[in-house]
């Protein structure tokens, strides 16, 4: 597998260095760079990479702007690393899903490291997960170095952590933890069984108890409608409602 790459970067030196560093490593290949991230989210859109290497402080629109923008757009997503030269940024990091962060300077062998991460999730999400067709009972997730048979119809909802998901059962006690992003599950999971409704919760459709303005209820749970996504789940809900 080959990695597209976008590097982002204001400082020209610190740019070239994550060029020369991708150049080196056979798995990833430049498709663009640039110095800012304006340009980079149209090239985003037009180049469509797995992967950006991401500086966070630059004018105008910052890279953990960037990010966060890029959360919210419903097309593909590329995995983002960024590299900094501040630390303070790292819990910020986390939240926008970052796969990697990389404290300026950084060697080739950190930076090699968090590429490599970067392949083994999309090798995960991309070479051993097979659309579920609507029909379908089960389907299975690679848990550690064994594949879990999970039934459809005991899933209540999946939940994102960063790299991994979290599929809730309805036995409460067991929960199944898989390392596969929450998009790459959506995609592969029946839209007419199950829907995200916010950016870290896919929710079993026939499972909700209860729903109200800005949220639905499975159990004891209570999951917020992310506002990206209430104009399809309002879709959904005027059909029940009928």
């Amino acid at each position: 597998m080959v990695l597209k790459c976008i590097a982002v970067d204001d400082e020209p030196l610190a740019l070239k260095l994550v060029e020369t560093f991708i150049a080196q490593t056979p798995f990833l290949e430049l498709t663009a760079s640039c110095d800012n991230a304006v340009e980079a989210m149209g090239l985003i859109r037009e180049k469509q990479p797995d992967l950006v290497f991401l500086d966070i402080n630059m004018p105008n629109l910052t890279g953990m702007e960037l990010a966060r923008l890029l959360q919210e757009h419903q097309g593909p997503t590329p995995k983002i690393v960024f590299t900094t030269a501040y630390n303070h940024y790292a819990i910020e990091g986390y939240k926008v899903n970052a796969v990697d962060y990389l404290l300026k300077p950084f060697s080739y062998e950190e930076f090699l490291r968090a590429a490599n991460k970067v392949l083994q999730i999309s090798e995960e999400s991309s070479n051993h997960y097979q659309p579920i067709a609507a029909d379908d009972e089960f389907f299975f997730l690679k848990v550690e170095y064994q594949w879990v048979r999970i039934s459809l119809k005991d899933v209540l909802y999946i939940e994102s952590l960063k790299d991994y998901v979290k599929v809730h059962l309805i036995d409460s006690q067991k929960t199944v933890l898989s390392l596969i992003s929450l998009k790459a599950l959506e995609e592969k999971l029946p839209s007419s069984k199950f829907m995200r409704i916010h950016r870290s919760f896919i929710v079993s459709l026939d499972k909700i108890n209860a729903i109200t303005k800005n949220s639905i209820l499975i159990g004891k749970t209570e999951i917020t409608v992310g506002e990206q996504y209430k104009e399809a789940f309002k879709t959904i809900v005027d059909r029940w409602l009928k």
